[in-house]
C-alpha cells in the first residue's frame, strides 16, 4: 500500500508510520513541524520522531501544512490510505487561539477528506473523546480515597458511541474535532468513501513528549524523572482510561484489514485500564524511587472528573481489545525516558 500519515512526525503519527513502514508499505509522512508553536511549549527534541523514522528507507517526509490543499494534492496522488493524525491537540491552546484551532482541525480535515475522495483512498480519522463535551459531567460520580467513579450503573462499561454530543459546551478544540468527526462520517454517507473514526481517550507511550496541557501520562513521567514540578488542577482523583499507543495502532490496522466500510469507535483502555492522577503518581514513585514535586491548583473549567470509554463496539466489530496494561505501559515509558534523559534538558 501507499500510506500517507498526516502529523507523522508527532507521537501517534510516528508510531503509525513506523508500523506501516516496518511491514513493507510505502509511507508518506506529512507534517509542518508546528507542535511546539501551537502549544507554546517545548520539551525534549521536536525532531526526535522524524529522525527516528529516517531509519526506514521506504518513508518519505513532506513538510507541508494540511491547511494548504492544492500543493499537498500534487504529492499525494495514488495514495491508498490516509491516516489523519495531524491536529491542534490542546484544549487550552484552542481557548487562546480558536481560529488557528478551527483552521487546523476542521479545515485541515476537510482538505484531507477531499484528497482521499479524489484518490478513492481509505480514510482513518483520529478523533477524541472531547466530542462528547460537558454532557459527560452531567453523569453523577462517587468519590473514593484516590479516585472518582461513575455512580450511574448505566455507564459501568463507560461512555458509548451513541452518547449525546448536543446541548452542551465542548471547548473550541472539542468543536473543531467534532466538525472533522462529522465530516468523516458524512463523506462515507454522501460519497461512499471508506472511513474510520476513532474517538481516542488518553493515548500514551514511548516517544511521547507530553507537556502540562497535553499528554498527561508522559508529562508526569518526564517531570518525575527530570525533577520538574507537577501542578494538579483539582484534587487528583480525576480518572481516565489509558491506552498504550501500540494498542491504538493495532486497532487502526484491524479496521483497514477488515471489510467494514464505515465505523465510529471509541478507542481507549476501557474500564479495565483506568488511572487517576494520584494513582499514576503512586505508580511512578514505586517504579522510580522518586517522589515528584506536586502542588495543587483550582479545577480547570469543564474538566471531567471521570471519563472512561465503552470499547465494546470495536471489540464486537473488529475483535480488538487492549493488550498492554497500565503498569507495563508506564514501565516502558519510564525506561524510554531514562534511556533518553539527556534530551529533556535535566538529569536527575
Amino acid at each position: 500500500m501507499r500510506v500517507a500519515v498526516t502529523g507523522g512526525a508527532g507521537f501517534v503519527g510516528s508510531h503509525v508510520a513506523e508500523f506501516y513502514a516496518s511491514t513493507g508499505n510505502e509511507v508518506i509522512v506529512v507534517d509542518n513541524l508546528s507542535r511546539s508553536t501551537l502549544l507554546g511549549k517545548i520539551i525534549g527534541d521536536p525532531m526526535y520522531n522524524l529522525n527516528y523514522l529516517r531509519r526506514y528507507g521506504n518513508v518519505t517526509f513532506l513538510q507541508h501544512d494540511i491547511r494548504e490543499r492544492e500543493e499537498l494534492e500534487k504529492h499525494m496522488k495514488g495514495v491508498d490510505v490516509i491516516v489523519h493524525a495531524a491536529a491542534q491537540v490542546a484544549v487550552t491552546a484552542s481557548v487562546i487561539d480558536p481560529r488557528t484551532d478551527f483552521e487546523v482541525n476542521a479545515l485541515g480535515t476537510f482538505n484531507m477528506l477531499e484528497i482521499a475522495r479524489k484518490n478513492d483512498a481509505d480514510f482513518v480519522y483520529l478523533s477524541t473523546n472531547k466530542v462528547y463535551g460537558e454532557n459527560v459531567n452531567k453523569i453523577p460520580v462517587k468519590e473514593g480515597d484516590k479516585r472518582y467513579a461513575f455512580a450511574d450503573t448505566r455507564y459501568a462499561s463507560g461512555i458509548p458511541e451513541d452518547f449525546s454530543i448536543d446541548g452542551c459546551g465542548h471547548s473550541p478544540y472539542g468543536c473543531s474535532k467534532l466538525a472533522g468527526d462529522l465530516y468523516c462520517q458524512d463523506y462515507h454517507h454522501t460519497y461512499g468513501l471508506r472511513t474510520g473514526v476513532f474517538r481516542m481517550s488518553c493515548i500514551y507511550g514511548e516517544r511521547q513528549f507530553g507537556v502540562e496541557d497535553q499528554g498527561w501520562v508522559a508529562w508526569f513521567t518526564i517531570a518525575t524523572l527530570t525533577g520538574r514540578p507537577i501542578t494538579i488542577y483539582g484534587d487528583g482523583k480525576q480518572v481516565r482510561d489509558v491506552l498504550h499507543v501500540s494498542d491504538l495502532v493495532n486497532a487502526l490496522d484491524l479496521f483497514l484489514k477488515s471489510r467494514v466500510k464505515h465505523g465510529v469507535y471509541n478507542v481507549g483502555g476501557g474500564p479495565g485500564n483506568t488511572l487517576s492522577l494520584l494513582e499514576l503518581l503512586d505508580m511512578l514513585r514505586s517504579m522510580t524511587g522518586i517522589s515528584p514535586q506536586v502542588s495543587f491548583a483550582d479545577w480547570r473549567p469543564a474538566d471531567q472528573k471521570v471519563y472512561v470509554s465503552d470499547i465494546s463496539k470495536i471489540g464486537r466489530e473488529l475483535g480488538w481489545s487492549p493488550r498492554v496494561k497500565p503498569a507495563e505501559g508506564v514501565s516502558r515509558l519510564v525506561r524510554w525516558v531514562r534511556e533518553n534523559i539527556e534530551i529533556f534538558g535535566r538529569k536527575p
